[in-house]
């Protein structure tokens, strides 16, 4: 079925899903600091996650049906979850499948966590930093707006917004490291004065 509204949607769904995306990466890579405010606390940044993630895993379902039954280029049903078996732009869409199938095991992994061994969530979950970059290579492999200055705006803010969030953490875990292996050679008194906050961070280290 080769249809304007579908092409359009197309196009409008996979922009909103590499936003939706984006944010899901810097508020999953945030809440891995751990750190929490009276105005933003850790369980409000863990569902303001898991919302906006279950709202990006719809967009891309859109996307990708709209692609799927938009017969203007043949990408075919088995391409939705088998990479390299479309018929058109085989490389780019090949990309956005895999993205597809670990966005897709990182969001189930998420829904039965707590009935799966916690080192072989973490394990599915580091996926998750995969399937950003290679959803953001697939938009502008294959995408039509690709070229257009908002487009590369708005690729370019999200690049910045990760690498951010992912600078942040780098930080954060140093600083706190270097924070418990000085106190690991502090006298036992200073352990014991010791804030809470910084034996709470040492212990989860």
């Amino acid at each position: 079925m080769n249809s304007p509204v579908l092409w359009y949607t197309t196009r409008a769904t996979g922009i909103v899903a590499l936003v939706l995306l984006t944010v899901t990466m810097v508020l999953g890579t945030v809440n891995s600091n751990r750190i929490s405010t009276a105005r933003w606390p850790g369980f409000a940044r863990q569902d303001l996650h898991k919302q906006i993630s279950l709202m990006s895993v719809c967009f891309v379902a859109i996307h990708v049906l709209t692609s799927v039954l938009d017969t203007y280029v043949d990408i075919g049903w088995t391409s939705i979850l088998v990479p390299f078996t479309s018929a058109y732009d085989r490389f780019w869409i090949a990309l956005g499948t895999i993205s597809v199938d670990l966005t897709l095991a990182v969001a189930i992994s998420s829904l039965v966590r707590h009935r799966m061994n916690a080192r072989l969530w973490r394990a599915i979950h580091w996926a998750a930093y995969v399937s950003w970059p290679v959803a953001l290579a697939h938009t502008f492999g294959s995408g039509t707006d690709a070229t257009q200055p908002w487009m590369i705006a708005l690729g370019a803010s999200a690049v910045a917004a990760v690498t951010g969030a992912v600078i942040s953490r780098i930080v954060v875990e140093v600083s706190a490291r270097r924070r418990a292996l000085a106190l690991s050679r502090a006298p036992v008194l200073y352990r014991h004065l010791a804030s809470p906050y910084e034996l709470r961070n040492g212990d989860a280290l």
